[in-house]
């Protein structure tokens, strides 16, 4: 996926993409001059965000709780 394709199926902006991509805080690599992204490693990677946000959330829930 080029970056347009990767935002749009993201929800995010080309903005936070290109951000996110040069911070290495998304997989992503560079094709010449152009970032591309694997539709299989973005899946991947919003399922462990998900997981770890999920973890985070219920931590918090937990020591608020007390």
């Amino acid at each position: 996926m080029d970056i347009r394709e990767a935002s749009e199926y993201l929800g995010v902006s080309r903005e936070t993409l290109y951000k996110y991509a040069f911070e290495d805080k998304i997989p992503a690599f560079k094709l010449g001059n152009r970032w591309k992204f694997k539709k299989t490693l973005l899946d991947r990677w919003m399922e462990t965000q998900s997981t770890q946000s999920n973890h985070r959330s219920t931590r918090s829930k937990r020591l608020t709780n007390q």
